[in-house]
Order: C-alpha cells, then sequence, then structure tokens
C-alpha cells in the first residue's frame, strides 16, 4: 500500500477536489455511533462519474482502500476508513438527472438527499417513500439497504431501486437494471450492490421508484398500558390488513426522552405513532378499523393529525428520538441495536429484551418500526468506564441470539459495518464464506471499504 503516491496521483488530477486538511479528516473519521475516530489519509470530492473511476483507478494502482462517504449518518462504522486510505465523499454529485413522471421514476446522483429528492418532486404529484428518519444520501441509503418508519407499506431500498451505475474495483463503470419494473434477465446485479455497503463497487447514479402522493394522510398517538398491549395491536393490526403507512412504537422511556427534547405532553406510558395514506373515505374507514382493535387492547389518548403541520411535528419528533434519547444522558455514547423477528415473535422478542435490560442495569429505551418487527434498544454507556461498556456489548449481544433464535435477523436496515460483523457467521453459515468468494471475485484487491461485510481475509 502506498498511499503517498496515490494522494500524489490525486492531487495531480483532481487538484483543489482533494483536501488534507485535519478538520476535513476528523468530520469524515467519526460516525453517529460510539466507534473512535478513524480519519482517513485524504478526502476527494468527485462530480463526474469519470472523477470517481480514476479516483479507484488510482487506488487500486497503489493498493490503497476506498471508502465511499455519503451523508455520515450511517450507524455501523461503514464509511469510516479504520485500516486508512481514501474517502470518497460525493456530496458534489448531488443532482436530480431527470424525472419521468408517467414512468414514475427519477435518474438521480447517488449523493442527492432524500429530502433533496422530494422537494425536487412536490409539483409532480410523485414522491420516494424510503425514510429512514435522517436526511441521507441515496447512494448511501441504496448502499446500507435502509428502509425505516414507510417500509411496512412502501418497502426498504431493496424494493425502490430499479437500476445502478456503478464504478466496480477494476475502475471500470458498468450500469445494472433497467427502467423497467421488472425483469426475469440474468443474475439480480443491481439486488447484489443494494445492501453491499460500498465493499463491491461506488455507486454513481441510481434509478429509482416513485410512488404517488396519497389524496389524504392522518397521523395518531395513542397510548398503551404496556409495551404487550401495544405490540399486541400491532400484530392485529398487520393479520387484519389494514394499510398501514407507518406505525411505530416508543416505550415509556422513549417517551420521556421525546418530551423533555421535543418538548411535547405525552402521557409517560408505551406510545403507537401511526399514518394512514390514501383516499378521505379509505383513510377514515382505517382509523376506525384501527381504533377499535387499539381499544381491545386497552388504547387511550387518541389525538389525529390530519394537518401537515401536526403531522410534520409529530413525525420530527420521532425522527429525533435518537438524539432524544442521547440527550438523557449528557456525553453518553450509543450502541444502537437493530433487530428484525418474524411480527408473530415480537411481543416476545421486545418483553425479553426489556426484562434483560433491567436485569443487567444497562439504560436502554426501545423504539422501532414495529409494523415490520423491527426494533431497537438505544444502549447508552460512557465508553470510558470499560465494565460498563462491555455490560452493554454483552445486552447487545444476548438481543442477537435471541433474534436469530426466534427465525429473525441481526439487523433490520442499519447494515453491518464493522460493529455487527462478529455476528455474520452466526445468521448466515456457510453463506457468509459465498459473501467472501463474491468479493474476492470482484475485488482480488481488497480495496474497496475493507474489514467490512465480509469474513477477513488472510
Amino acid at each position: 500500500m502506498d498511499t503517498p503516491s496515490a494522494i500524489a496521483d490525486l492531487l495531480s488530477c483532481l487538484g483543489q477536489q482533494v483536501t488534507l486538511s485535519k478538520s476535513d479528516l476528523d468530520l469524515h473519521g467519526q460516525s453517529e455511533s460510539y466507534f473512535p475516530l478513524s480519519p482517513p489519509d485524504a478526502v476527494v470530492y468527485p462530480e463526474t462519474t469519470e472523477q470517481v473511476a480514476q479516483i479507484v483507478n488510482i487506488c487500486a494502482r497503489h493498493r490503497v482502500p476506498v471508502v465511499a462517504w455519503g451523508t455520515g449518518t450511517s450507524l455501523e462504522g461503514q464509511a469510516q476508513a479504520f485500516q486508512g486510505g481514501i474517502v470518497v465523499d460525493f456530496a458534489r454529485m448531488n443532482q436530480v438527472l431527470d424525472i419521468a413522471q408517467a414512468d414514475m421514476t427519477a435518474r438521480v446522483q447517488p449523493g442527492v438527499t432524500r429530502e433533496a429528492l422530494n422537494d425536487a418532486l412536490r409539483a409532480t404529484g410523485l414522491f420516494f417513500p424510503v425514510d429512514p428518519g435522517a436526511n441521507a444520501s441515496l447512494g448511501g441509503m441504496a448502499s446500507t439497504r435502509a428502509s425505516g418508519t414507510t417500509a411496512v407499506r412502501y418497502g426498504t431500498m431493496r424494493d425502490n431501486v430499479l437500476a445502478l451505475e456503478v464504478v466496480t474495483a477494476s475502475g471500470e463503470v458498468i450500469r445494472t437494471g433497467t427502467g423497467a419494473r421488472k425483469s426475469s434477465s440474468g443474475y439480480d446485479l443491481t439486488g447484489l450492490f443494494v445492501g453491499a455497503e460500498g465493499t463491491l463497487g461506488l455507486i454513481t447514479e441510481l434509478t429509482l421508484r416513485l410512488s404517488g402522493q396519497p389524496e389524504a394522510i392522518s397521523s395518531a398517538v395513542c397510548a398503551f398500558n404496556t409495551v404487550a398491549d401495544a405490540v399486541a395491536t400491532v400484530i392485529d393490526t398487520i393479520q387484519c390488513g389494514i394499510p398501514m403507512a407507518r406505525i411505530e412504537l416508543m416505550d415509556t422511556e422513549s417517551v420521556r426522552a421525546v418530551n423533555a427534547y421535543s418538548n411535547m405532553k405525552l402521557a409517560e406510558k408505551p406510545h403507537l405513532l401511526l399514518e394512514f395514506h390514501g383516499t378521505s373515505s379509505s383513510v377514515a374507514e382505517q382509523a376506525e378499523s384501527f381504533g377499535a382493535l387499539a381499544a381491545d387492547h386497552h388504547g387511550s389518548g387518541f389525538d389525529w393529525a390530519t394537518q401537515t403541520e401536526a403531522r410534520s411535528a409529530l413525525w420530527t419528533m420521532r425522527h429525533n428520538a435518537y438524539y432524544a434519547i442521547l440527550s438523557q444522558r449528557p456525553g453518553a455514547q450509543a450502541i444502537v441495536t437493530d433487530i428484525c423477528v418474524p411480527i408473530s415473535r415480537l411481543a416476545e422478542a421486545i418483553e425479553e429484551t426489556r426484562n434483560d435490560l433491567a436485569q443487567a442495569g444497562v439504560p436502554g429505551p426501545i423504539l422501532g418500526h414495529v409494523g415490520d418487527g423491527n426494533f431497537h434498544a438505544i444502549l447508552l454507556v460512557d465508553t470510558s468506564i470499560p465494565d460498563e461498556l462491555a455490560a452493554a456489548k454483552a445486552a447487545s449481544d444476548r438481543m442477537v441470539a435471541r433474534a436469530l433464535a426466534l427465525g429473525g435477523t441481526v439487523t433490520g436496515e442499519h447494515g453491518i459495518g464493522v460493529g455487527k460483523l462478529g455476528y455474520m457467521q452466526r445468521e448466515h453459515g456457510q453463506g457468509w464464506a459465498m459473501m467472501g468468494a463474491i468479493k474476492q471475485a470482484l475485488d482480488p484487491l481488497n480495496i474497496l471499504n475493507p474489514g467490512k461485510m465480509v469474513p477477513p481475509r488472510n
């Protein structure tokens, strides 16, 4: 690995698009989770696909790691250059290239954020539905196979990416997929790169599936006496086929945190936050059906919001819940768990997790996208206290074991990075070795985001 020569070649080709300033390196060496600062050796801001290919070619020639960067909101260390090398920041590749209104698709560069795309779509009657909470870049969302609050109705990034342009480890530019809604042609290369976390190639363009703006939207909050009652309502709602657009859980500790952080006045009980999309009549019918199910499980304190401002305040509160929970313990950092289980096992998984955290003395407010069986315990730790960090990691490990025993997965949406790398063998068995073989075939020099996703190379 000849990093100085690679940087010299990058400076020669791209000049001021390359930065070596300590502040910029430090900015690109951190994450929103507990991982230590790991600055890269340089940061490059490409403006075209051709420049991305140049960067990869130079790094391949000198065997220097290349790590893609979107907005830096990932939670498992995906964008940190733990082995040094070059971070490729896609902030300047932020153009919406085409909106095909009749086809309900958009073609974008990877640095476009989800909010920027939806701003560009306002006059079309369309929107991009995947909402992970953070205003993440679409390239990053594809790379981590993100989902979020609306996945219960609209699916994840896996379901909403139709085609990609990718720069491979050899510097070749390839296209995967088409603008068609389906295909039986060949291997699903688009699906291979979606969720690969930049270990197989750098995404330089995406073709995305769009959805129609619903005629009517209604949001609500509903309190329950116990988490078990709230989860039972979720299960009944899903099994009855009520088409929820969002259905989110916050436990009592999460509610207490958002009340303080967002100046809300929710009862300090477990809550469901929900949203219905459709026509005015269908939304009213869905809300009525949900209300009956919630009443069967002692739901109370319904507060309905149909005005845009009130709905925005509700979901802003939910999206800020992570920061609200962090603020409950100033100076603490978070180990963010992310298990997902079959919906029929959700109540069991949450209740066992709550009991385990209480016995272990680990603070861990719970919230999640319970409509698809995905929930998070935000484990607050002082990383300077080794015993505390060890206890939180042990609790996280037990959550993983619990999810796998219940037929679930170690991550519903946050991805692997380095934080969950140690769990891959447990979940995938020999399939993990096959992932390593794919990585070896597509990136034989192991320069693309090394140390992530696949088994370590000898």
